[in-house]
């Protein structure tokens, strides 16, 4: 994991679950010895994922309550952490190697889904101000829900739907706005038949028959018309109409394979920089494109007149 990830393994322990569990008591049931004198969860079971991840939100990240509704998607904390940690180190590279913090760096989060797990980690871990967005309704009244309950939210995020599901970026960035970064975790399948393939094949990895348990997501989180390499894409051919309000566009890419199209279409946009920055929790590796219209010295000017 990134090196500012606060949920680094210790000791060869991946998480202190008493304390977990005194955190989130709903937790407590799902606990139990992995067989190796270790405790674990199963995690195959969706509702100990979600309570794992429901008492990291709640330990680590000042919430004072967090939930999301049956069937949508429950990130996995640690790994979403580093995609925010690896956008500050981006964002260092060309502000004299210190990474900005505050409520003047503002970030833009496409599909924030149910879970808000971007704004909730960046708006607490560098003060970042997000504004997340979604096409889903449920999603919608749900993050803002938990930006309602949660004090610290209510200053740092702001939640806005997207009228258009054929559009990314447009409708979201106002003529004012000015975004450090976008980011984005980009549905991944191309069909409802491709979701359940990967669906089963999770499962089988897992151990699991198929009747044992239903992972979580609703159709715009899983899916989308030409699945991520057309969706990371569209975001790329409306970025061109926005090339000085956010410095850098970024999405995660599950398909490395999907990068040949998605560079292809960057330089059909004449954009001045792309990044691929790779990044590993475990035997897990992931990565994100960053783009962006403005040359190092450009971005480093930018930055001091936004941030400073």
């Amino acid at each position: 994991m990134h090196p500012r990830n606060r949920h680094q393994v210790v000791d060869s322990k991946a998480y202190d679950f008493d304390r977990l569990c005194q955190t989130n008591q709903e937790l407590s049931p799902f606990v139990r010895d992995n067989g190796y004198g270790v405790l674990s969860i199963d995690f195959a079971d969706p509702q100990a994922v979600k309570q794992l991840n429901k008492a990291l939100l709640l330990s680590f990240y000042d919430l004072y309550f967090w939930d999301i509704p049956p069937q949508y998607l429950c990130p996995p904390v640690p790994g979403r952490a580093d995609y925010i940690h690896h956008l500050a180190d981006l964002l260092a590279e060309t502000n004299d190697g210190d990474i900005p913090h505050g409520r003047k760096v503002k970030a833009l989060d496409i599909g924030t889904g149910a879970n808000l797990i971007y704004p909730i980690v960046g708006s607490y871990e560098y003060k970042w101000q997000f504004v997340g967005s979604d096409i889903e309704t449920t999603s919608i009244n749900c993050a803002k829900q938990l930006v309602k309950a949660n004090p610290r939210l209510n200053k740092q995020v702001k939640i806005i739907q997207q009228p258009n599901q054929d559009k990314v970026l447009t409708n979201i960035i106002k003529p004012d706005d000015r975004f450090a970064f976008t980011m984005c975790n980009p549905p991944f399948h191309a069909s409802p038949e491709q979701a359940a393939v990967g669906t089963e094949r999770k499962l089988r990895n897992l151990g699991k028959s198929k009747q044992t348990l239903n992972f979580g997501g609703q159709s715009n989180e899983l899916w989308c018309e030409g699945g991520e390499s057309e969706f990371v894409c569209k975001m790329v051919r409306e970025s061109s109409l926005f090339p000085q309000q956010v410095l850098w566009f970024t999405s995660l890419i599950s398909n490395k394979k999907n990068l040949k199209v998605i560079e292809a279409e960057l330089k059909a946009c004449r954009v001045k920089q792309v990044r691929i920055i790779e990044m590993g929790q475990g035997n897990k590796q992931s990565r994100f494109i960053a783009w962006s219209y403005f040359n190092d010295t450009e971005l480093s000017h930018t930055q001091q007149a936004w941030f400073n």
